[in-house]
């Protein structure tokens, strides 16, 4: 079988007696992309760190392609271990052409030097640009730039530190497509540190949640945002709603009918979470519209606080009568009812998650 491109066992970092990355593990294939996603402070950037050789694990163990590369006795320099890096600032050496830039990490004769930095840029859509300086580029062309430079090495790995976060929205999708194909095209291993959950949707293969220095969840996009494993991960991903309920008999009465809670004692408090795009306006009780499925169980009486049209759907905030608690609701288009509309609301009981009561909740 062959070695994963990247494997990480068991990383450990501490700074003052905290714990900044505790026991992180990952793997990552040539030609996958894995997004490390998390809040600021979680130990993202860390881990990259010491993956790239610029930062001292206290513990854990650094493979590239089946060969140790750094331990807590042996270590790889970071300049061999054939490891390219991106940031968000992009790094660019101002006193050095386009040409100069990308040029920067390769050896060998001149010639064959410029052949493979003409190619890069070629790549990049930057040919023209070879003899400027950054400061004459927009914030695009320099990170397209940056991606030459880093790709023109041949690294076997590509470390990405939130290298799209400094671009407008406008360029930003359009250059983290052409970025990705460039890296799959290459079959580069590369790990993703990223903050923003749409980003890590878009681009990764598999993702690998975390928080507190661990991760967390770990698997495919569609599974981590469809089998959370706890509220925390569900809310990262999107807003969410929460009901508070106590099981009696394995099931947890709420005001949208009882939910199953199979193997959890009487008595114990759970937290029934679900996002705003699976709960729906029972216009029936108006007279129009569908009727309920069994699925979406009994309608709950709640008043409109607030309506926000949010662009391809509208955002609205209902007080639920039973206990006044505040529900968000997505209705796609254009739905701006008054405050203090009377309406009735239903849950997809398949879409949502019964999890332990969180004791700061």
């Amino acid at each position: 079988m062959t070695a994963p491109r990247l494997e990480i066992r068991n990383l450990v970092r501490s700074f003052g007696g905290r714990t900044v990355v505790d026991g992180v593990s990952l793997s990552i294939q040539p030609g996958q992309v894995t997004c490390l996603l998390g809040p600021s402070g979680c130990g993202k950037s860390t881990t990259l760190r010491m993956i790239a050789g610029v930062e001292m694990q206290d513990s854990g163990e650094i493979y590239v392609d089946g060969s140790l590369i750094c331990d807590t006795v042996f270590r790889v320099p970071p300049e061999r271990r054939e490891i390219g890096l991106m940031f968000q600032d992009f790094a660019l050496f101002p006193h050095l052409s386009v040409a100069g830039n990308v040029a920067y990490g390769l050896s060998g004769p001149k010639d064959e030097r410029r052949v493979r930095v003409e190619e890069m840029l070629e790549r990049v859509h930057m040919s023209r640009f070879i003899d400027m300086f950054p400061h004459q580029l927009s914030g695009g062309e320099q990170q397209r730039v940056a991606l030459a430079r880093a790709l023109a090495p041949r690294p076997r790995i590509m470390l990405m530190d939130e290298p799209f976060s400094g671009l407008d929205n406008r360029l930003r999708d359009g250059i983290r497509d052409e970025t990705l194909a460039i890296l799959k095209q290459e079959d580069t291993g590369v790990l993703l540190v990223t903050h923003e959950p749409d980003e890590a949707m878009r681009m990764a293969d598999e993702i690998a949640l975390m928080r507190d220095g661990r991760i967390v969840q770990r698997g495919a996009p569609y599974n981590v945002y469809t089998r959370p494993v706890d509220r925390a991960s569900v809310a990262f991903f999107s807003d969410a709603n929460r009901l508070r309920a106590t099981v009696e008999g394995a099931l947890a009465m709420t005001p949208f009918g009882r939910f199953l809670a199979p193997g959890v004692p009487d008595g114990t408090d759970v937290d029934i979470v679900f996002r705003p795009q699976h709960v729906r306006i029972d216009f029936d009780r108006a007279g129009v519209g569908p009727g309920p499925t069994a699925a979406e169980g009994t309608a709950a009486k709640a008043m409109v606080t607030r309506a926000r049209f949010m662009g391809n759907e509208s955002l609205v905030e209902f007080r639920l009568d039973h206990d006044g608690s505040i529900m968000k609701v997505t209705v796609p288009g254009v739905f701006l009812p008054q405050s203090g509309t009377a309406m009735w609301l239903r849950i997809r009981r398949d879409k949502c998650f019964v999890f332990p009561a969180e004791v700061s909740a």
